[in-house]
């Protein structure tokens, strides 16, 4: 599946709510499901930068593919970065870096966010950029 397309499928999932309370119990449960890091990789060097909570990124390269684990210690953002892990997960660095991300104003997800927790969502997506860009510059 392409980027575009699953941020499609998500704003098509996100459009069965009816309020915002059931949206935020919707990425809450999407946290859940997040695979679970492996603690080698809880490291402060893979801390995001600009996060309120602490979250957790690690990244590898398999079969020319991006491969992205996360967690989180609030519940809310585990959620979100698994939203943002389905959309970046197994794709090439390249796709990576060349996609637009519509899905959250789509859904308005920074728009329901506090402050900080907007920051940080924006944090994350950087830094998902950052190790498509150090990948692509090794394949380059």
């Amino acid at each position: 599946m392409t980027i575009k397309e699953i941020q499609e499928e998500i704003i098509d999932e996100f459009s069965m709510f009816e309020d915002w309370m059931e949206r935020y119990e919707y990425i809450i449960e999407l946290g859940k499901s997040l695979p679970i890091i492996d603690d080698a990789y809880k490291l402060d060097e893979n801390l995001i930068v600009g996060c309120q909570s602490k979250v957790w990124l690690h990244s590898e390269m398999q079969d020319g593919k991006v491969v992205f684990t996360a967690d989180s210690d609030a519940i809310l953002t585990k959620g979100i970065v698994a939203l943002l892990l389905r959309v970046y997960n197994n794709q090439t660095p390249k796709d990576i870096l060349n996609a637009e991300l519509f899905f959250v104003d789509k859904i308005g997800l920074k728009e329901h966010l506090s402050p900080t927790r907007a920051n940080g969502l924006v944090s994350m997506i950087k830094q998902i950029k950052l190790y498509a860009l150090a990948f692509e510059s090794k394949l380059g």
